[in-house]
């Protein structure tokens, strides 16, 4: 039974892949240097995947940037905008961030520099319903596909030169596969159906295969996630044009699926002629059985119960029972693996010092779940390790009894929550009266999102004091005076209902996990979402509590620096969810309303302290939606509910507002509404107020700000071009329920940048007041 794993963490155990690049894309390191530090990191992959006993290690999991990014440039689809006559990695750079090193700055290349659009990056997307990101393929008019890049090539040479004498070890190049890749590019400037190009497109993965078997390579991964979505027929017909296209190649072909079940994609992908299917045993465990009965005999079926996707220990005792049966019936053709890609997860867990002991004796990051595979498999192939799985075993009973997991007071509570009342005590319609008596805000009322800039400044007082290098009575006068210096800063400018810029925060999920009961945090538990750009997940491995208040202090002090409003700001519990590493053995459901219940204790205690506007923030609602719609509807229920556990204890007069990063609300428009939140933030300025169709079409009863101003520019915004946004949203949304702010925090920004252009904001909403109320 063959051992293979689906792919490994690329960015080294210390991120080295991301200084490396960083340092590239400053100038500071050279092609050679980078090139150099990549062979490195894949050399290091193989050889803890050997050391691990894994038979079948992939190749071309490795990307400076993504994986969907590298079978663009494989395949020729590279935008006008940055063809040149020989592919070169600033290409694939210049695609993915707008320009390269070698660029001056402003245009993406010397050939192009007479087009005005050259260098804008290609658009980015999640990859599934994971926080990892891809850059999404563009088909232009001119689009042919063709081999323009070979490093896929190189780099299985490369791997191949590690073979041993005597030893079973074998490489397995992955792809993605021909159907997902056209279901996941886009059209731009062409009409063409994306299918009317999938012929053509297959012409080229069969000479990749081709040159694949002449360098040596048996077995091929060619990864269709697609297959857990629900497809229409014309994709599913795609699936078989495919395949019976690729049957002809010289190498055999692993189908690797994964993220949800098959669904009814599951006869389909039993009979498309692969040698081989890799299926998610875990999300997808429900069809498993099912799957097991109809897949050939004769072909290769691998199953993944190890879980690439989060970081808690397998209860392997549980995962060998679960495969017997598979066993008994494939024989040498069970493979196993883990369920999708070890990218999602971190490098190794040997290297947390600091996190308690027995907390670490339940997690297992990528190089663990190696170990584990091993362990899964020689128990099949009868040669069972009964120390590791007595120690496993042991493992998994004492997490469900854990006085560190397990919280009365909150079970408890969690028990009672048929109790609490969600919804406010009357409707908005009823509520906004009163709110606008108390608060006497002029029409188009101007704020912001919550942070201001955090300056080099800021970032070292707050890492004194967490080295014990300054007292906690030098931290607070530090951030009080940058709270101070922002209050100041929005009362010059105008703004009508300020923040106090949140100095003292270093994540919006991170800062608000440290303080609560039920959440760890790690040193070097780093994930790439993309490029460069990696992430620490907190690990929510308990029953979630609020020890104390966590931002009362600061809203007071900032609310004792100004006469104007203040406004409290808070992370929701479903963005705290779906950006945590979260504990599997309870419904996410319960969890995330463990901490909309510490949430509610905020709210209402900012209420109790005078902080009577209290912003909520949930970014990443719609990135917890299920992969199947036929699951949405579920999901978004206690995602709501969730909200509303923590808002609806507030007064009438209280005003809940909430935040949502960029977004297409069409389909989820009816579960915002039911939020009830008085007042919603959105980013619309990139689409020029076309996000604002939905609350139309829908006609959403609530207050909006629409972002007037993208933050993620350095470009200062014109008062006019503010004015014409404004003036846009204004002919959709009545002007009484119109806010006027910009897109997103300011966190990232400069203050050379963030005051001019808040003054025009300003300024804007001045000249759209006196433009209405003098009509």
């Amino acid at each position: 039974m063959t051992i293979h794993n689906l792919g490994y963490p690329r960015i080294g155990d210390f991120r080295e892949l991301k200084f490396t690049i960083e340092a590239y894309w400053k100038g500071e390191k050279n092609l050679v240097e980078l090139e150099e530090q990549a062979r490195n990191i894949r050399y290091q992959n193989y050889q803890t995947q050997i050391a691990a006993g894994v038979e079948l290690i992939p190749v071309n999991d490795f990307a400076y940037y993504d994986q969907v990014l590298n079978m663009s440039t494989l395949l020729g689809v590279i935008p006008e905008r940055f063809a040149q006559e020989k592919y070169d990695v600033e290409v694939a750079f210049r695609m993915a961030r707008g320009r390269a090193p070698s660029d001056d700055g402003h245009h993406c290349c010397a050939h192009h520099q007479a087009n005005s659009k050259a260098g804008y990056a290609g658009a980015m997307k999640k990859w599934f319903d994971s926080n990892y990101h891809y850059i999404v393929p563009e088909f232009e008019e001119s689009t042919r596909f063709e081999i323009t890049d070979t490093r896929l090539f190189d780099e299985v040479a490369e791997a191949l030169a590690l073979r041993q004498d005597g030893k079973n070890i074998d490489f397995k190049p992955v792809l993605i596969g021909p159907v997902t890749y056209l279901y996941l590019a886009e059209n731009k400037g062409t009409s063409l159906p994306k299918l009317q190009r999938l012929e053509s497109l297959l012409d080229v993965y069969c000479e990749v295969l081709d040159r694949l078997a002449k360098l040596g390579i048996s077995w091929v991964q060619v990864d269709e996630p697609i297959l857990g979505l629900e497809l229409e027929q014309d994709w599913q017909n795609a699936f078989n044009q495919a395949y019976d296209t690729l049957a002809n190649s010289p190498a055999k072909l692993l189908l690797a699926t994964y993220f949800e079940t098959l669904g009814d994609n599951l006869e389909l992908a039993c009979r498309l002629p692969v040698a081989g299917l890799h299926y998610d045993g875990l999300r997808g465990q429900k069809q498993l059985d099912q799957l097991v009965n109809a897949y050939p005999v004769n072909k290769v079926l691998s199953i993944g119960l190890v879980d690439g996707r989060n970081i808690w220990k397998t209860d392997l005792n549980e995962a060998i029972k679960l495969l017997k049966e598979a066993k008994d019936k494939f024989a040498e053709n069970l493979w196993v693996a883990p369920s999708c890609s070890l990218l999602h997860v971190p490098v190794n867990l040997e290297v947390e010092e600091k996190l308690e002991s027995e907390l670490k004796n339940y997690l297992a990051f990528a190089k663990q779940k190696l170990s584990e595979i091993k362990l899964i498999a020689d128990a099949l192939n009868g040669r069972e390790n009964q120390q590791a799985l007595a120690d496993n075993s042991r493992a998994i009973a004492a997490k469900k009894n854990s006085k560190l997991v397990n919280d009365f007071e909150v079970q408890q509570r969690i028990a009672k929550l048929d109790e609490i009342a969600l919804k406010r005590p009357r409707p908005y319609a009823e509520r906004a009266p009163e709110q606008k008596a108390k608060f006497h805000l002029p029409l188009f009322p101007t704020t912001t999102i919550g942070s201001f800039p955090q300056t080099a400044e800021i970032r070292q007082v707050r890492r004194q004091f967490k080295s014990g290098d300054i007292s906690e009575a030098q931290y607070i006068e530090a951030m009080q005076a940058e709270i101070r210096d922002v209050c100041d800063r929005q009362q010059r400018i105008g703004i009508d209902v300020l923040v106090h810029g949140e100095p003292e925060r270093n994540d919006m999920v991170e800062y608000f996990g440290e303080q609560l009961d039920g959440y760890a945090f790690t040193q070097f538990g780093w994930v790439q979402s993309y490029g460069s750009r990696c992430v620490k997940p907190p690990i929510i491995f308990g029953d979630v509590s609020r020890p104390k208040a966590m931002t009362v202090a600061w809203s007071k002090y900032a609310q004792s620096q100004t006469e104007k409003i203040m406004k409290g700001m808070l992370t929701g519990a479903v963005t705290m969810l779906n950006w945590s590493f979260v504990r599997n053995d309870q419904p996410r459901e319960i969890t995330c309303n463990q901490i909309a219940l510490a949430l509610r204790d905020e709210v209402l205690d900012l209420e109790s302290a005078g902080i009577h506007m209290i912003q909520i923030d949930e970014a990443a609602l719609r990135e917890g939606l299920p992969l199947k719609k036929a699951d949405w509807q579920n999901y978004l229920n206690w995602a709501v509910n969730s909200f509303l556990i923590t808002t609806s204890g507030v007064a009438n007069t209280t005003q809940i507002h909430t935040h949502m990063c960029y977004s297409e609300f069409n389909d989820i428009i009816e579960a915002v509404a039911a939020m009830d939140a008085d007042v919603i933030t959105i980013e619309t300025s990139k689409s020029h107020m076309k996000l604002l169709d939905a609350f139309v079409d829908f006609a959403y009863p609530n207050e909006i700000g629409p972002g007037v101003y993208d933050i993620h520019s350095p470009n200062i915004p014109t008062v006019e071009q503010m004015v014409k946004l404004i003036e846009q949203a204004s002919k959709l949304i009545p002007v009484e329920r119109l806010w006027v702010n910009p897109d997103c925090g300011l966190k990232t920004r400069g203050w050379t940048e963030t005051e001019p252009a808040l003054v025009n904001m300003v300024e804007a909403a001045k000249q759209l007041r006196e433009s209405f109320l003098n009509h």
